[in-house]
């Protein structure tokens, strides 16, 4: 717990004199951790850089359709319910969540596709046309999946790794799921049908993971969709976003947009506030951190006040793929298309090892393709269809020029999908923006374009990852991609949920 014994906190002049908690960044961690805070006593202010909430899940609006600018995918409907529950109301009340099927269509550079769904018997039926004699070896993997989710998850996703001895504790059972391994590697124990193999790894690459060096911890995901399904929120992951924020303003606490944070205020080794662009600085008895976990600590604190995450360290982690997005809209539909489609390029190690190691942008690529108009229509005009594609690209190590890269890059995926599932597409299109991982740097605030924070590797996982309550400064917590458990929404959700015993109650510092 927080020590609050050797000074005085200042506490905030408010309504019945609450402590006051600020959180840098309105993404999904931010938010909940506002309501968390909310819960516990705090008065909260969020301050957001943009001038609309949800960082990597913007909304971006034009021409008449609905674009979500990153999360479209909800596997763990429980984590936003207990959200809303702490606030006396039901998800249901303000978000509606639709099952989809297939949860993927995976397509293979030679046409032939997976459905990838829920459905143990159609899972097996899918995997028989490709390889009988691996339906066997696909019942062991999911229940070592389950065996992994019930440790990596149920009893490690929420639970701080302030001390060394937390990492030794889990040891044991980390050997025993064999997490030294990659999910590749994992699946190959199971899977023998190179094409299935990549069906049941390809899941590290939604946190921001290469398959072929992310833990085997990861494999859980499996099993978690299984669990509770792949589901949509109705009107747009926005739709979440702003729920979140409803249930801030309702518990007294306050959204603030177009603040740029520029600097966490430090006294005697403690947050004690922040100071924003403007020049305006703003008092807390707590700071939260939303902000990429590396960008916080490079370029919110002074370097005289960290003793752990030095620009050294800094400088040495290893960082995420970034990702390249073109959202666009048809003025016709494509009803073959499901709502998720992962289309895989001619190569996919190779492909992932020019992406993670050698920072190369290639040629060739894998795409996920995002049809929202699927499953709800009224993100478009009438007989249009709204979209998303998403390339893996190296981050800006790369030294990709994207200012004058990207419309090249888009054409060449324009092409590619007007060659396979959506013919004479650039034709069809009538509305179009982009995303590049410079625009992560710059708009996100990721270190490197980044767009997942630190790279998921067992080296940077749990204890060895920036923590939840600062090492080095403290009154500082972190949420979000950047520390523990991840990213992907599980993950920044239950990095808030972390902060319920890391954080003291509000009233322990009235009392204090």
């Amino acid at each position: 717990m927080l020590d609050v014994t050797s000074a005085k906190l200042p506490l905030s002049s408010s309504r019945d004199r609450q402590p006051h908690a600020v959180v840098i960044g309105s993404g999904f961690g931010g938010l909940a951790a506002a309501v968390r805070l909310g819960a516990k006593g705090y008065r909260v202010t969020v301050l957001e850089k943009l001038d609309a909430p949800g960082g990597r899940a913007y909304v971006y609006r034009q021409d008449g359709f609905t674009f979500d600018a990153g999360p479209t995918i909800v596997t763990a409907p429980f984590l936003f319910e207990e959200l809303w529950k702490l606030c006396g109301r039901r998800l249901s009340d303000d978000v509606t969540l639709t099952p989809v099927s297939p949860f993927y269509r995976i397509r293979f550079n030679d046409g032939t596709s997976f459905d990838y769904t829920g459905d143990p018997i159609a899972m097996r039926a899918e995997i028989a046309r490709f390889s009988p004699g691996d339906i066997d070896g696909y019942d062991r993997y999911m229940k070592a999946s389950e065996q992994i989710f019930k440790i990596g998850f149920e009893q490690l996703g929420d639970v701080p790794f302030s001390k060394w001895t937390d990492m030794a504790r889990i040891a044991p059972a980390m050997l025993r799921l064999a997490s030294y391994r990659s999910v590749y590697s994992f699946v190959s124990k199971y899977i023998r049908d190179p094409k299935l193999r990549i069906v049941f790894s390809f899941h590290p690459l939604l946190i921001g993971g290469n398959p072929f060096t992310a833990s085997s911890i990861y494999c859980l995901i499996a099993h978690l969709e299984r669990r509770w399904g792949v589901h949509f929120a109705m009107g747009g992951t926005g739709r979440l976003v702003d729920g979140l924020v409803r249930l801030i303003e309702g518990q007294g606490g306050s959204v603030r947009y177009g603040q740029d944070v520029r600097e966490i205020i430090v006294k005697d080794g403690a947050a004690t506030g922040v100071r924003l662009a403007s020049g305006e600085s703003i008092a807390a008895d707590i700071v939260v951190s939303n902000a990429d976990s590396a960008w916080t600590y490079r370029n919110l604190l002074p370097a005289s006040a960290r003793s752990r995450w030095t620009d050294g360290r800094i400088d040495r982690s290893r960082y995420s793929m970034s990702l390249f997005v073109w959202y666009f809209g048809t003025r016709r539909k494509y009803p073959d298309v499901p709502h998720h489609t992962i289309l895989l390029g001619p190569r996919y190690k190779e492909l992932l090892t020019d992406i993670f190691t050698r920072k190369k942008l290639a040629s060739d690529f894998s795409l996920y393709l995002h049809r929202p108009t699927a499953t709800d229509t009224s993100l478009a005009p009438e007989g249009c269809d709204a979209f998303y594609v998403l390339s893996p690209v190296p981050h800006l190590e790369s030294g990709t020029d994207w200012s004058t890269m990207a419309e090249t890059y888009r054409q060449a995926i324009s092409r590619s999908l007007g060659d396979t599932v959506l013919p004479d597409l650039e034709n069809q299109i009538v509305t179009s923006r982009m995303l590049t991982p410079q625009d992560f740097q710059d708009r996100l605030s990721s270190l490197r374009g980044a767009a997942f924070g630190l790279e998921p590797v067992l080296t940077q996982s749990a204890w060895f990852r920036p923590h939840n309550r600062s090492e080095d400064i403290d009154r500082l917590y972190l949420v979000g991609a950047g520390t523990h458990p991840g990213a992907g929404l599980p993950g920044v959700l239950s990095s808030a949920r972390v902060l319920d015993s890391v954080v003291p109650d509000a009233h322990a510092l009235v009392n204090s």
